[in-house]
């Protein structure tokens, strides 16, 4: 019986990881050729001034490093922008990797980390002794909390040292479009995984693939309630934010009918914890061939409402799942689609109030791609009205990262721990949003004088005792000098000639590295990317 159950959590963790594939390893990403295409098509140039490569830097990467500044220089700009448009499998650096295995969440499959938090709540559940029941209630919420921690170190690590940036900018920007949040329910359970296996492999794809594995996913059926959506209980919170958040956006054309409609279109779609090789429940003979299970994801007849529906202005022909896939085609396809996408994009990267016809541009190549994600970044990132630069205010992730690979570059952290305090202290933790809409971008949204003054203080924090860092235990004494040589790194230097006069003047008054550390990384010019 032990042995039978351990096949079926390895079978079920084999499904898990996948989702949507097979178990079988990712071959090596390769760029499509419309984004290929598109990027050598682009006026941009191959030599860039030093100036020129830290602007780029900030913009594709988390922030730019000597270490990177040399790539990009020995490379030539297109030939480093198609390899950080391509999406890679690879392992992180060794240091890193190694970092990263250590956490409980890559040791485990998430099947097993499942079962392990159900018999917790099973024994909660049979335990009589009210003090007993207590302190299992604790060690749930304790597990549950170190794995979202984990999900957040994991994050941090790959964004701060990876050296494909451009697919942890977009890690990160998909897992904000599409939001889930540990503060409901289960969430903290599934983000780690959701992540890994939902947004990740996709975060450089297809976009209609990374909508479908969003959906699927245990996380996002269970923070948007699609998971209690079923015919005669009709739930359409999911189906509402679809369309108006992940996909069409607000004022697309789309009616209350069409959230209707999609809300019984997505009756069925939900998620099992069940063993892999457990039997499928009973179905009507009809209905047999319609039940599908792709690892945790289940489609379920039962629960289906199988009534017609007519969506966007046309019927819908297929049933089932089938209509399902249906109507996430039609959705992908509309045109108000590509250009949601696109205009997030271009906020995301070039600032608040991009240019109408930048943006237009942007959505005919996701359009004509049919949702290439690589080719639509091409498009932008290689648009001429995209050539300029410092216009696109940092949130926190921005400014703590990018201050962090600029002051110690490939130096491996010992303990995120800090790094992940500094955000928080700054307003923005990893997957702490509430809402579905994700953590707001525009420079209104994060530029208040309370801000201000904390990013100061985290300024202060990096330049004067960076090296907490580097401690694997909190309570060790910090390295002498406690803090980096950021004066000396040719990132900083770049840009020193293009301060303003009173940053200039302010790090003139310095009165030691320290000092001048924090004055830098508190210039107003280093709030910009």
């Amino acid at each position: 019986m032990q042995l039978r159950r351990v096949l079926s959590i390895e079978a079920l963790a084999c499904l898990g990881a996948a989702l949507l594939t097979a178990c079988a390893p990712l071959a090596p990403s390769r760029l499509s050729a419309e984004a290929e295409q598109t990027l050598r098509a682009s006026p941009l140039p191959d030599r860039l001034t030093d100036l020129q490569r830290q602007q780029w830097l900030d913009r594709v990467s988390w922030g730019a490093t000597d270490h990177e500044a040399a790539q990009l220089q020995q490379q030539g700009l297109k030939r480093w922008l198609s390899a950080q448009l391509t999406a890679s499998t690879q392992p992180m650096p060794a240091e890193v990797q190694q970092r990263i295995d250590a956490l409980s969440i890559s040791q485990k499959p998430m099947a097993q980390i499942q079962r392990e938090i159900a018999d917790l709540r099973q024994q909660i559940r049979a335990e009589q002794n009210p003090d007993e029941a207590a302190k299992l209630r604790q060690q749930v919420q304790s597990q549950l909390n170190q794995l979202s921690t984990e999900a957040q170190q994991r994050h941090i690590w790959r964004a701060l040292y990876s050296p494909h940036q451009l697919q942890e900018q977009m890690t990160w920007f998909w897992m904000n479009h599409f939001n889930v949040s540990t503060r409901k329910g289960d969430v903290r359970l599934w983000v780690g995984d959701y992540e890994e296996q939902a947004i990740r492999p996709h975060a450089l794809g297809n976009f209609r693939d990374l909508l479908t594995a969003s959906m699927r996913h245990p996380a996002m059926q269970l923070y948007l309630d699609n998971a209690s959506n079923a015919a005669g209980h009709i739930n359409e919170n999911y189906a509402r934010e679809l369309l108006e958040l992940h996909t069409m956006g607000v004022g697309s054309g789309y009616t209350q009918a069409d959230v209707q409609a999609m809300a019984h279109v997505l009756t069925g779609v939900g998620f099992t914890t069940r063993d892999a090789d457990a039997p499928p429940p009973r179905l009507r003979p009809e209905r047999q061939g319609d039940y599908l299970r792709q690892g945790f994801f289940e489609f379920n007849p039962n629960r289906h409402d199988y009534a017609p529906q007519i969506f966007l202005g046309k019927p819908l022909q297929k049933t089932g799942y089938a209509q399902l896939n249906e109507a996430l085609d039609r959705i992908v396809a509309a045109p108000a689609t590509a250009h949601f996408i696109a205009r997030k994009l271009a906020v995301y990267f070039l600032g608040d109030n991009p240019q109408p016809a930048l943006v237009e541009r942007t959505a005919q190549a996701f359009a004509r791609s049919h949702g290439d994600i690589a080719a639509t970044l091409a498009q932008l990132l290689g648009d001429p009205q995209a050539q300029q630069y410092g216009q696109r205010f940092k949130d926190p992730m921005h400014y703590v990262l990018g201050a962090v690979r600029l002051a110690y570059d490939q130096r491996v952290a010992s303990d995120v721990g800090p790094v992940q305090s500094w955000i928080n202290q700054l307003g923005q933790p990893l997957y702490g949003y509430e809402t579905p809409n994700g953590y707001p971008q525009a420079q209104s949204d994060w530029s208040s004088s309370g801000q201000m003054m904390s990013r100061f203080a985290v300024a202060q924090q990096i330049g004067a005792r960076g090296a907490v860092l580097f401690r694997s235990d909190p309570k060790a004494p910090l390295e002498k000098p406690p803090y980096p040589d950021l004066a000396g790194r040719a990132s900083v230097r770049a840009r020193l000639p293009v301060l303003s006069p009173s940053t200039q003047a302010t790090l003139a008054q310095a009165k030691n590295p320290a000092d001048w550390n924090s004055f830098f990384l508190a210039a107003p010019e280093m709030m910009f990317r």
